[in-house]
């Protein structure tokens, strides 16, 4: 497995592309209760997603393809993360404009803080 900070989805494991797309689907909400093991999210059983709606607003549904891009930072980000945990679970990670925007995380066997 390549380590590090992604650049293009060609860096990116199929569990890693699959978190993305459901991140590009979800547009706007939570995923919540993601565990990531050995540096990779665990997609089955698939983590909670929760919508947020607002209303008279329009809806853009559009969804890129799943062709290879270069990477947001913020998707970038979430990844290089992840890849560092050993063991640990996404509680909340909340989506703006298709896009990771925050998460808490809780970590394997520590008190405190940092990467696992």
């Amino acid at each position: 497995m390549t380590r590090g900070r992604p650049v293009s989805t060609k860096d990116l494991l199929p569990s890693e592309r699959s978190l993305l797309e459901m991140i590009q689907t979800l547009g706007f909400g939570q995923i919540e209760l993601l565990r990531i093991r050995a540096g990779e999210p665990v997609l089955d059983p698939m983590p909670t997603t929760v919508h947020a709606l607002k209303f008279g607003v329009d809806r853009d549904s559009s969804v890129s393809a799943s062709s290879d891009f270069d990477l947001k930072r913020e998707a970038a980000d979430l990844i290089e993360y992840t890849r560092d945990v050993d063991e640990g679970e996404i509680r909340t990670l909340v989506v703006r404009h298709g896009l990771p925007f925050s998460m808490e995380i809780e970590l394997a066997g520590r008190a405190g803080g940092g990467r696992g």
